[in-house]
């Protein structure tokens, strides 16, 4: 598997986006949220991911835009936790609601439990329906 973010991998569509704030679940690692929602996508991948830093929490630009792109890379390298362990499509929006910015060493750690908890919520469920 290559650790690459492609275009394809990433979530843009704005009906997808409000189907997914409208209608999709969530699982907290603060200071990150995922918002998730299984549905199908016009990519090949098994997920489209989109990341979000609040205005409210960040007024300047540049703090995030920084925010965005560590949390992309965190994802970007570790997302193979969540492609291996998938069978049906989903898109989820990952978001920073924390008011400090955090090392890349913990969110990278913040990242991977947010992943695993994604993992485990969706096998409760999909194990709930049989």
């Amino acid at each position: 598997m290559k650790f690459t973010l492609g275009k394809q991998e990433r979530l843009k569509s704005r009906k997808l986006i409000g189907r997914l704030y409208e209608e999709g679940n969530s699982v907290k690692a603060f200071p990150l949220r995922m918002m998730y929602l299984q549905t199908a996508h016009t990519s090949n991948f098994p997920a489209q991911a989109g990341v979000s830093v609040a205005k409210r929490n960040f007024k300047k630009a540049p703090d995030r835009n920084r925010l965005k792109r560590l949390m992309r890379e965190t994802y970007r390298l570790q997302k193979a936790i969540v492609y291996d362990n998938l069978e049906n499509p989903y898109v989820f929006m990952i978001s920073y609601i924390g008011r400090e910015e955090m090392p890349y060493e913990e969110l990278f750690s913040k990242m991977n439990k947010l992943l695993t908890l994604f993992i485990e919520e969706v096998k409760n469920k999909s194990n709930e329906k049989i």
